[in-house]
Formats: structure tokens, sequence, C-alpha cells
């Protein structure tokens, strides 16, 4: 079977693209803005949550090799989907919790996963299945940020690397490389 695509928002997209990134079946992860109206948003414009748009990552995977209900399932379960427009400390309507379904089975896959995860969580799961909509790749600099960064980056030490390490030992044998 071909590549498929999916893209999903699920607050800041340096830590969306360090999970997906490292998961076996995963071909690519770009991170970008999707679902507003301005044209070509900048970073700094979409940061200003005046545009619209979602921090998100745009994923090409093999279905072969992992399903979009398990890639579903594990951005439930590395992001908080029950708080509205906020991930931690991040807070606007560009850090919001959003699935962009391409097709009428990625929408029914998305309305499944809410479902199949709400069991999940004490309080109710707000992430948004919206449509599909105009995708503008993130400046080069936030490609492969954490990968290129590290935790010589504030943010992604503070923020980025403890959820990647909880992600890591849940996902042991779904990994491309073994956890350090």
């Amino acid at each position: 079977m071909s590549q498929q695509i999916v893209t999903i928002a699920g607050g800041c997209f340096w830590c969306t693209e360090a999970v997906f990134n490292e998961l076996i079946g995963i071909t690519d992860v770009e991170s970008g803005y999707i679902g507003g109206l301005a044209v070509d948003p900048s970073y700094e414009a979409v940061c200003t949550g005046r545009t619209g748009h979602a921090e998100a990552v745009r994923i090409s995977f093999d279905p072969s090799t992992i399903s979009l209900n398990e890639i579903l399932d594990i951005f439930f379960h590395t992001h908080d989907p029950t708080t509205l427009n906020r991930q931690g400390g991040d807070a606007g309507t560009q850090y919001r919790s959003a699935i962009f379904p391409n097709s009428p089975q990625q929408e029914a896959a998305a309305h499944a996963a809410i479902a199949r995860n709400q069991a999940v969580w004490d309080k109710p799961i707000v992430t948004s299945i919206e449509a599909d909509a105009p995708w503008y790749p993130a400046e080069a600099y936030h490609q492969r940020y954490f990968e290129r960064n590290g935790t010589a980056n504030g943010y992604c030490a503070a923020v980025v690397a403890p959820k990647l390490a909880k992600f890591r030992k849940s996902y042991a044998a779904r990994l491309k490389r073994p956890a350090a």
C-alpha cells in the first residue's frame, strides 16, 4: 500500500514532531501551520493567535507498518486533549488539539479515536476535528527542531525532553532506534 498523510495539532509542533519522528512506519514529519485564514503565515504571525492557524505536524506513514488508529492513539497519549487551546504553559488557539482529516475514512477514524481514548481521561476530550485546509510548512529552523537543538534550548530541556522520555518508555517496541 502507498504512503498516507495525516495532519494533527497537539500544542507546540516541536513536541509533536519529536514524538512521531521516532516511530517505526513514519516516513516523514513536517512542522507547519493549518486551519487559519492568512495565506503563507509566518511563525511570528501564528504566535499572535490572530491568524487562526494551529501549530501542527503533517505525518507521512506506511499503513502496512503503522495504522492511522495507532498514530491517533499515540497522539492522544502524548498530549493533553482535555485542555482547550492550551498545552502546559503554551496558551492560545495556535496550540489547540485538532485533527485535520483529508478523507471521510480519516474523519471516521478521528471520531472513533476520540471515543476510544475518552475512557483514558477524567475530563472531556476537546480535540476538534476540523476540515482539511491549506498547509503551510513552518520555517526551516523549526523542522526537526528537537533533534537539532535537544536540551541546549531551555524549552526543549524543560518540556520536550520529559515528554519524549515518557513516550519512549511507553512505546519502546515501536521506536526506530532503541531508547537510550
